[in-house]
């Protein structure tokens, strides 16, 4: 590899091991924080990710104006198509099902949540079962394409992105302020190593900034995923995989801004570029959650979990794999990334993951598990 791929990896990784230990240290799961809402009407995990929102919105900006944001809008990102929202809502679904989102499901796993595994699992085989409707999904989902060239709303509204950012973080400030002021930033888990939550919050934001600026696209995993499904296939069943256009194709184009070098890659199995800036925040998410608990001396493995609840995650898993590839993105890739600019994309999967999250709610309440007490998830 050339020696400009080891820096950006290396970079990658360490902001993947920092991000592992603040989301294991302070419990902060995307799919927690939409679920608790709609379960129990607690906000205290959106608090953080409204904060989250807000700063990477603001670094984002002042990054584009000093000229030091390597694209705009990110690379990868298209114009809006109708499936964003239709897959929002199935990966906002899967997420509460499977009891943590792309990356929640790797820093529980790292920690030593065998339930976290399962999703695992089923996030790579919803990515294998993806492939094999990707010729069929791709014209129907080209029929719900907005007719325009817009990727985010003030290019749609012709505007400078500075108005409508500003105003994003204006309201997303004003909130941070008000739950200042009413003390609902106050730290109260008296747990050893106890990351606050605002404190993720702001830490989560700058490793966002960080990583678009050392690889020129924000954090994204789920593509990864499909990655590790192609290998399994690979070995398992080569012949298949070499018949599926999904894993096949080179569909990425882009250079990395330390060389400048333009690389291709995709779903398949094999290093790319989508290798290079995905892999190794995926390795250093599982390792610093894996490192935090081992420190704490929480690491520990429960082997005795009930059946419905492996179900209910590995079909979770399963689920929100097939919402990331048809939206197409995750949840990490739209809001920590698209959100804070503003993209149509991920705008319109933010519309479709709330009333996904909403449903999944309902069905983890009352079907899937309605002979066990909700405070057990996750547990």
């Amino acid at each position: 590899m050339d020696f400009s791929v080891w820096v950006v990896m290396s970079g990658l990784l360490v902001i993947g091991l920092t991000a592992g230990v603040l989301m294991h240290r302070s419990d902060f799961c995307m799919a927690g924080a939409f679920r608790d809402v709609f379960l129990f009407n607690s906000y205290k995990h959106i608090r953080p990710l409204v904060l989250l929102l807000t700063l990477s919105a603001l670094m984002f900006e002042l990054c584009r104006l000093a000229g030091v944001l390597p694209t705009y809008p990110f690379s990868w990102f298209a114009p809006p198509s109708g499936v964003n929202i239709f897959g929002g809502m199935v990966f906002g679904l899967g997420m509460v099902l499977a009891g943590g989102c792309v990356v929640g499901v790797l820093y529980k796993m790292g920690g030593g949540n065998l339930m976290a595994l399962f999703a695992f699992l089923g996030l790579l085989v919803g990515s294998a079962l993806y492939a094999e409707i990707h010729t069929w999904w791709i014209p129907l989902a080209k029929q719900t394409n907005f007719s325009t060239e817009a990727i985010t709303l003030p290019q749609w509204l012709r505007v400078s992105s500075t108005v409508p950012v500003l105003l994003l973080v204006s309201l997303g400030g004003f909130l941070c302020w008000r739950w200042q002021q009413t003390e609902l930033w106050v730290n109260r888990n008296t747990a050893e190593g106890f990351i606050p939550l605002w404190f993720t919050g702001i830490g989560l934001a700058v490793l966002g900034v960080l990583t678009v600026l050392l690889c020129g696209v924000p954090m994204g995993v789920s593509t990864s995923y499909a990655k590790g499904a192609a290998l399994l296939e690979l070995w398992i069943i080569p012949d298949h995989l070499a018949n599926l256009p999904y894993f096949m194709a080179t569909p990425v184009h882009y250079a990395l801004p330390i060389d400048g070098v333009l690389r291709s890659g995709g779903a398949g199995p094999n290093f790319d570029i989508v290798a290079i800036v995905q892999a190794p925040l995926i390795l250093g998410i599982v390792g610093g959650a894996w490192l935090s608990a081992h420190l704490l001396g929480e690491f520990r493995v429960i082997w005795k979990v009930p059946l419905n609840q492996v179900i209910m995650v590995f079909s979770g898993g399963v689920i929100m794999a097939l919402g990331a590839r048809i939206s197409p993105g995750c949840n990490v890739w739209h809001l920590w990334g698209g959100l804070p600019l503003l993209t149509i994309q991920s705008v319109l999967f933010v519309i479709g993951l709330v009333p996904g999250a909403w449903l999944g709610g309902i069905v983890l309440q009352r079907i899937l598990i309605s002979d066990v007490p909700l405070k057990r998830i996750n547990s």
